[in-house]
């Protein structure tokens, strides 16, 4: 991979190896309830251990405010990993110090280690570097495989980056790939789909996709706000009036930039707001004064659709109903099928993530169809806001240091 070293680059063997995870995964009454996360960094642990590394996983989890947690300590995640990996994970009570020092010497080649909880120390939120030497003082080479963490400038993430010879993991390299796959380098037609409630979270987003994509498809409560600035009457919906200029100055660079906007040219409509509630289609000016607008309507769906066929890359983010609450899933569900479905017939690259993305392919059971789904959040969302991410820049900066790997 250009502007960074992978596994690939380094010489691992007897090393002991700081691997930056995120393991910040669902817990209930000490089980994890859903290991995609886990999952997702057994290639890079499995392949440390193999070579023969001395493998020290570093994760946060929660947010105990720089202090000691017993509620969130990482502990039985270690057994969660040993069951997947079919060995022993060590856990060594703190990620720095002593304990990992007691740890790392008796630990054979392929042996693999959790260390407690990074954010049980207010120096990694802060990125201080004194912990971040605290950190790197008990390995030799260091690995970041927590693209979702990579937005965040904390010590684990950024700062120990700059103290050791650093390279991506696999689930990094892999994610960095795909969205360059997906936004750096696409090929085109290039379509965005972005959904969700308001405006106000994706401005930067928005403003960055229609400078980028050729066509972006605009759905969610966030589309009211564009019929709202575009003068059209849109009932008792969610919408943000106070961001109509935003609105109208998206699509006017959309215009300006050659991006097709596409938005709602019907819509489904309700009273009330609960599942199986009685509905309507509309045309996108006929919402009525008492009704509000809670899915995409079957036009616009195949319209949708018709674009997403035309596309050669689709970046997805976003539902385009309010789909936790049926029948209003409707739009989502079917396009993103068809998203799918273009990818086995057609070789769409379709790339999707951020906040309810994920929830909203699942229920559509597509997770595994598109070409890659990012569980990042909010990695993800800055990423396609073109945003420099820390964690990514400092592997980089790592790189071009050409560092000495002993």
């Amino acid at each position: 991979m250009a502007g960074l070293r992978t596994l690939d680059d380094l010489d691992v063997a007897g090393k002991r190896v700081l691997c930056r995870v995120d393991f910040n995964v669902p817990m209930k009454d000490g089980e994890v309830t859903d290991a995609t996360r886990i999952a997702r960094a057994l290639p890079t642990i499995q392949e440390l251990s193999k070579k023969g590394a001395k493998v020290l996983l570093l994760s946060h989890f929660g947010r105990p405010k720089g202090q000691p947690n017993p509620e969130m300590s990482l502990r039985p995640i270690a057994a969660a990993l040993g069951e997947r990996l079919g060995g022993q994970v060590e856990f060594s009570a703190d990620c720095i110090g002593e304990p990992v020092r007691k740890l790392t010497k008796n630990m054979l080649d392929g042996d693999v280690a959790l260390l407690e909880n990074t954010r049980f120390h207010p120096g990694e939120e802060a990125n201080d570097a004194d912990f971040a030497s605290a950190l790197a003082e008990n390995a030799d080479l260091y690995i970041n495989d927590a693209f979702s963490a990579a937005h965040r400038a904390h010590a684990s993430t950024e700062g120990v980056a700059h103290l050791l010879p650093s390279a991506a993991g696999r689930a990094m390299e892999k994610e960095l790939d795909y969205l360059k796959a997906a936004l750096g380098e696409p090929v085109r037609p290039l379509m965005a789909v972005v959904g969700g409630a308001k405006v106000s979270t994706k401005i930067e987003l928005l403003l960055n996709l229609v400078g980028k994509a050729n066509i972006l498809a605009v759905g969610g409560g966030m589309a009211n706000t564009f019929l709202f600035a575009k003068g059209i009457g849109v009932g008792k919906s969610l919408c943000e009036p106070d961001l109509a200029d935003t609105a109208r100055e998206i699509i006017a660079q959309a215009a300006a930039k050659g991006c097709e906007l596409v938005l709602p040219v019907d819509v489904v409509v309700a009273k009330e707001f609960k599942e199986g509630a009685d509905r309507e289609v509309r045309a996108f000016d006929a919402v009525k004064a008492d009704e509000m607008i809670l899915d995409l309507g079957p036009e616009t769906t195949d319209l949708i659709a018709s674009k997403i066929e035309a596309a050669k890359t689709l970046v997805w983010n976003g539902p385009l109903g309010a789909f936790e609450t049926p029948p209003f899933d409707t739009a989502t569900v079917e396009a993103a099928r068809f998203a799918a479905k273009m990818v086995e017939d057609k070789d769409l690259v379709a790339v999707a993530g951020g906040g309810d993305t994920v929830a909203a392919l699942s229920a559509a059971d597509v997770m595994k169809k598109f070409t890659y789904v990012s569980t990042a959040g909010g990695a993800f969302l800055e990423w396609l806001e073109g945003k420099t991410l820390p964690g990514v820049k400092a592997l980089e900066d790592s790189a071009a240091n050409n560092q000495d790997e002993g």
